[in-house]
């Protein structure tokens, strides 16, 4: 007895657990598109594996013996779990069901993901989202080694080597003490500040590489007096008169009713900023990567 699970098919079970419903072999033929005499070889089967009759042969049909009843009870039990497993996994392939990784730019994450993510949630809870924090140079190189299944960051050339969606876009403007200059203008540009001391994001972030940029293009430089690692960092220490600083408008809008600052946009033109979904082109998203990239590029 000891081999009987290896020497049991599904299929012969399947058209035992038949047999056993309808009380008749030809029925159950009929029932799954095979003829009763495949079937009725599949049942002596059977019952020459466990040794014992399973089903008793009669004028008006079959009846099942006490040893066919406990073979039909684990059988049922056998093919319910299969059927189970077959709905779990399909909801993997469908997407309702799965882990999605992402990677994405600071701005993105401070100003629209976590409403996104909380709305996509509401409509697919069995997905999880894995988010991490880079700069977009990052952003775009986790893409390429395939560490993540798709990133958000700013549109720069080097994005266009990947499948690309437009996800949110974003303006630039200056935050700065109310007691500024300009604290009171409906816009600025990028040149009237650049005697203004600066506090900027440190390291390789992208925005201070882009304001670096655009004072080199104006002949001048960016007079950084403090640099720090996070956006709310940058707005403290503008509140506490250490400097002006760019940030996303959304970011600076937040903290006007908190701290003793004012929030002026940037009229330049690079101050308009797109951010976009890139994945490669030659790998195929999960299908719950695909449902959360389509429901985020709608949003845009």
């Amino acid at each position: 007895m000891e081999n009987i699970v290896k020497k049991l098919d599904l299929t012969s079970l399947r058209l035992f657990v038949a047999v056993c419903q309808e009380k008749n072999i030809a029925r159950a033929a009929a029932r799954e598109f095979i003829t009763p005499s495949a079937v009725s070889r599949r049942i002596a089967e059977i019952e020459s594996t466990v040794g014992l009759p399973m089903l008793i042969r009669h004028h008006r049909g079959i009846s099942v013996t006490p040893a066919g009843e406990v073979v039909l009870r684990h059988a049922e039990d056998v093919l319910a779990s299969l059927e189970s497993l077959g709905a779990e996994l399909s909801s993997f392939f469908s997407g309702i069901r799965g882990t999605v990784k992402i990677s994405a730019n600071l701005s993105s994450i401070v100003q629209f993901l976590p409403e996104d993510i909380a709305s996509f949630k509401r409509m697919f809870p069995d997905v999880r989202v894995e988010l991490e924090e880079q700069n977009t140079i990052e952003v775009i190189d986790m893409v390429a080694r395939g560490e993540v299944d798709f990133g958000i960051c700013n549109d720069i050339p080097e994005t266009d080597n990947f499948t690309k969606l437009n996800y949110r876009a974003d303006r630039l403007s200056v935050i700065m003490s109310r007691s500024h200059a300009q604290a009171g203008v409906a816009q600025t540009s990028f040149s009237s500040l650049l005697e203004d001391s600066f506090v900027a994001l440190r390291g390789d972030s992208a925005l201070t590489a882009l304001l670096n940029t655009k004072a080199k293009a104006l002949s001048q430089s960016l007079n950084v007096t403090i640099g720090v690692t996070s956006l709310d960092a940058l707005c403290r220490m503008v509140d506490a008169g250490l400097g002006i600083a760019v940030v996303p408008h959304l970011v600076g809008e937040m903290y006007v009713n908190t701290l003793d600052v004012a929030v002026v946009p940037l009229k330049d033109d690079w101050a308009l900023r797109q951010q976009v979904i890139v994945h490669n082109a030659g790998a195929a998203l999960s299908a719950s990567a695909s449902k959360l990239v389509e429901f985020l590029a709608e949003g845009a």
